[in-house]
């Protein structure tokens, strides 16, 4: 019992183009270009049937959903949701962003550095109250994700609403903190993909994060300015055993036919990126998806990361899941239910591989910031596991959030560090397959690890 989630972002507001803060103000409406994108975006949904579709009360995101309405099959009406208003800045509204930073910069850096903490004092008729922006917005977006599901089970639902609370529905999701508010992208226009698995406090997946190829445009653009790191995480191509379901962790598995593809896809797709710096796991699948990769950067030379083989099945190696459901059935159902409590027989447990993943990343975006440069960007092609390990650690999750993170064979995701690796990183956009299939919603081969 899957109920499928597409939150987007409305189209470039007249405020957006301007850099004045919004809020709940709503004077901002859609540009030209906003209009434009939101057309694309609803060529982009055109092939999914929804089963409804919700939207802020605020113009610039009720015009995006009316823009969008007529591209869907079957039309469906569409509900307005006061829970799904943007965050509510009432000092701020109306103001330039470089104003607020003049203006308030204790506040402003607040903001930017400790969300969790950022608070207004609004005066009132009886002095002043302490209003926490992001802390209200997180609860809103909780209570809009208990009435959604309880109304909803199973379908697809489409949700339309701004970034910050976007930001809240997704962090809230899947238990990712309020002080990461600021971690995750969402670019006007944008496509995220949620997978709930039943009610609220059941696994949800994030299938993928802020895709924007639909509107022309491949990856995220850097902020204005920033010298620090970007990391493109790509998982290698398919694999036979992948296409067949059969575990095959640390056994050195080549790609098919089908991988090589999508390695030349994703090597397409990422051909305009520069690239600084390339580092993939050993092992044959990743590094022969890097090696087509760089066909477009031949001046870059490949190294390798011990740290990023694939996890250890054991015993499970070599194996379909159908085999391993006779001999290991209580063991094979706690790593589909509680992946981080399983040590694999002969083989590691997810910490095990949680320590040596992350380790390794870390020392690589360490090693690879530069402050004295322009924009560093290197590619790291691993595998599955590895892959939704670094992305639980980019978020802030543990080793118990393991399956909240799909990752296809081919997918793309990007990690910036604009403001050094002491601070957080922000997931720019993840597990994106569009160069795949031409469609928002990863299509990839199921597969064993």
């Amino acid at each position: 019992m899957t109920t499928r989630v597409i939150i987007v972002r409305h189209g470039q507001s007249s405020y957006n183009s301007q850099q004045l803060i919004q809020g709940r103000c709503d004077e901002s409406v859609l540009t030209e270009k906003g209009v434009a994108d939101a057309k694309k975006l609803g060529a982009a949904l055109s092939s999914l049937n929804f089963d409804a579709v919700y939207s802020s009360p605020l113009q610039r995101a009720k015009n995006t959903a009316e823009v969008i309405l007529p591209y869907l099959p079957g039309s469906p009406p569409l509900k307005v949701a006061e829970t799904l208003m943007e965050v509510d800045l009432p000092l701020w509204e109306k103001l330039h962003k470089l104003e607020v930073q003049e203006k308030f910069p204790e506040q402003y850096r607040c903001w930017k550095e400790r969300p969790h903490e950022f608070y207004m004092s609004i005066p009132t008729t009886e002095g002043t109250r302490d209003h926490f922006p992001v802390l209200a917005l997180y609860k809103q977006a909780q209570e809009f994700w208990q009435d959604l599901l309880s109304r909803h089970q199973e379908g697809t639902i489409l949700i339309v609403a701004h970034n910050g609370i976007n930001r809240c529905l997704l962090t809230s999701a899947l238990g990712i903190s309020p002080a990461r508010y600021h971690a995750i992208q969402q670019s006007n226009c944008c496509i995220n993909v949620l997978n709930f698995t039943g009610g609220w406090g059941d696994i949800v997946q994030l299938e993928s994060l802020n895709q924007i190829s639909h509107l022309g445009t491949a990856l995220p653009t850097p902020r204005p300015g920033h010298q620090g790191l970007r990391l493109l995480l790509v998982r290698h191509g398919e694999t036979e055993w992948n296409r067949v379901s059969r575990f095959q962790g640390g056994i050195d598995v080549p790609l098919n036919d089908n991988g090589r593809q999508q390695a030349r896809q994703a090597a397409e797709f990422l051909k305009d990126v520069p690239i600084d710096f390339a580092i993939t796991s050993p092992m044959l699948r990743p590094k022969e998806t890097a090696e087509i990769i760089l066909q477009h950067h031949p001046s870059i030379k490949l190294d390798f990361e011990e740290q990023f083989r694939e996890i250890n099945h054991g015993l499970w190696e070599g194996k379909f899941e159908s085999e391993i459901k006779e001999i290991y059935p209580d063991l094979l159902d706690q790593w589909q239910k509680t992946p981080a409590t399983v040590q694999m027989p002969e083989g590691e447990n997810l910490q095990q591989v949680w320590d040596r993943a992350t380790v390794a990343w870390n020392a690589i975006s360490q090693s690879k910031m530069d402050s004295t440069a322009a924009l560093k960007t290197g590619l790291i092609v691993t595998h599955d596991a590895i892959n939704k390990v670094i992305l639980c650690h980019v978020l802030g999750l543990s080793p118990e959030s393991f399956w909240s993170i799909k990752q296809g064979n081919g997918g793309v995701s990007v990690i910036d560090y604009p403001e050094g690796v002491g601070n957080f990183p922000v997931l720019q956009t993840m597990n994106i397959t569009t160069h795949l299939s031409g469609g928002i919603l990863d299509k990839t081969a199921a597969g064993a690890l």
